[in-house]
């Protein structure tokens, strides 16, 4: 009998969502073509080089979604349905503390974890959580009204939870029973046309509009999806040149001649979509919510944990400077900072160690016979060795702040005379009854087991190869 595979599912699933949005949203097909000519024409003009950080199958393949749920137990069956799919949960973002707006949710993005999986299909969904327990937001009588709300809505369908546990559990589906799961699941995440409330909406929307959004109707939708740019100014330039109305800049590092790290993100502004609305009286009229939007983002190397500290660090640095001098262009600023601060090559990153890379064994004897010197360091300098870039996978909490910040319809509220309750990622691992997974861990082992193989396969001192810190210093970042 024929199966899915989890991963099948897991790129069936991103691809339907994603015609499935572009139908509902059609401003985001325009941004899929864009994204996609863009990088046509950065791989004519870069060659091998575009696709240092990936293969274009799957840049142009890649998308990232988003979603909002309002409690504990819908977010435990969103890890179950994306547990079918062999995504876990990657990295606590708390957007509370990133966002100078009201932004009430913690949250998580569920991913492939594996190289071999991330290469195969890399989808991964924003999920963030509504923090319903927070009195910076929600005082008790409205808190109680949310959650008697919440308690009476199912967004799941069980025959849905019952095939994603038998796909987690199974590691496969049979292929009738996966495409029920795939139909199911989709579905899911459509736009519901039942009406919505508009004063109990507009009482969370004085609040926070992400509180209206989640809470405020019967349902979850996508609230974007993201396809993956190589050039992302160039996209916003002829998004713009196309009469986009996009969001006042791009979020992340600044454009700039060195490596590109972590991610940079920006979006179309949220669209005032059409929908229906049930008023005081009872009767039902068309109004318009502004609750989706179009984000794209390019992707650069993973840095390691002094090589974040060091970025948040420049960060600070420019929002000083933006302070200290009104009228002069933040890109401007951050651009200098950048080349003031951050090496300008691979090589310097993997020197400093702020940045993650796998080596990789270019040979293993010469064609005389050779065998390779006995220490690293002439590894490296004679060429047995080379280094590649780690793909940055995860997401930057401020970064995903200003992009709901820049899709709010206002400010909202929030008491910061009142201490906030708090989350955090053994709270949300208890949740959704599975580890919360730190992305530094997963891209330190996967540049450590690089280490180990080539030792293992040079016959290198075994003791070197348990010291992979040591080892990696003593590679010195060569680029192939």
């Amino acid at each position: 009998m024929p199966v899915m595979e989890q991963w099948q599912l897991r790129a069936a699933f991103a691809q339907r969502l994603s015609a499935m949005y572009g139908r509902e949203v059609p401003a985001y097909a325009t941004l899929v073509d864009v994204s996609q000519e863009v990088n046509e024409d950065v791989l004519r003009r870069s060659g091998a080089n575009a696709e240092r950080l990936g293969s274009i199958g799957r840049v142009t393949a890649e998308r990232h979604g988003a979603i909002r749920v309002g409690t504990p137990e819908e977010l435990n069956q969103v890890a179950r349905i994306f547990g079918a799919l062999g995504m876990r949960p990657v990295g606590f973002y708390d957007l509370r503390e990133a966002a100078t707006s009201a932004v009430p949710v913690v949250s998580t993005a569920f991913r492939p974890v594996d190289a071999e999986e991330l290469a195969r299909n890399p989808f991964r969904v924003f999920t963030s959580l509504l923090t319903t327990g927070d009195p910076q937001f929600f005082d008790p009588e409205l808190r109680t009204r949310i959650d008697r709300f919440l308690g009476t809505r199912r967004i799941f369908p069980p025959r849905l939870l019952e095939l994603a546990d038998q796909a987690e559990r199974e590691q496969e589906l049979p292929e009738a029973l996966g495409e029920e799961f795939l139909r199911l699941a989709v579905g899911a995440f459509r736009l519901s046309r039942e009406p919505v409330d508009t004063s109990w909406y507009a009482t969370l929307e004085k609040v926070s509009s992400v509180a209206a959004d989640i809470a405020g109707v019967r349902s979850t939708h996508v609230n974007h999806l993201t396809p993956r740019v190589l050039d992302i100014d160039e996209l916003y330039r002829r998004m713009t040149g196309r009469g986009v109305e996009m969001i006042c800049r791009i979020q992340g590092p600044p454009r700039w001649s060195g490596p590109d790290v972590l991610l940079r993100q920006t979006s179309f502004r949220a669209l005032a979509e059409p929908r229906r609305m049930r008023g005081a009286d009872g009767v039902i009229k068309t109004g318009a919510l502004r609750v989706r939007f179009g984000e794209v983002e390019a992707r650069g190397i993973a840095l390691t944990r002094k090589g974040r500290a060091h970025y948040d660090t420049l960060l600070a640095e420019i929002d000083r400077r933006v302070e200290a001098t009104p009228g002069t262009s933040r890109a401007e600023i951050a651009r200098a900072v950048w080349e003031g601060g951050f090496p300008a090559t691979e090589r310097g990153l993997a020197e400093r160690g702020l940045a993650f890379f796998t080596y990789q064994l270019r040979r293993e004897r010469t064609r005389d016979g050779r065998y390779p010197p006995t220490t690293v360091t002439e590894l490296v300098d004679q060429g047995w060795v080379t280094a590649e870039p780690i793909v940055y996978e995860d997401f930057l909490p401020r970064s995903a702040a200003g992009i709901f910040q820049s899709n709010l319809t206002g400010a909202g509220t929030r008491n910061d005379a009142i201490t906030g309750i708090g989350y955090d990622p053994a709270w949300l691992a208890g949740a959704i009854d599975r580890e919360v997974l730190d992305p530094f861990d997963l891209y330190e082992h996967q540049q450590a087991r690089s280490i180990q193989t080539i030792g293992q396969r040079l016959k290198l001192d075994h003791a070197a190869v348990e010291r992979p810190a040591s080892l990696t210093t003593a590679l010195k970042g060569k680029e192939s």
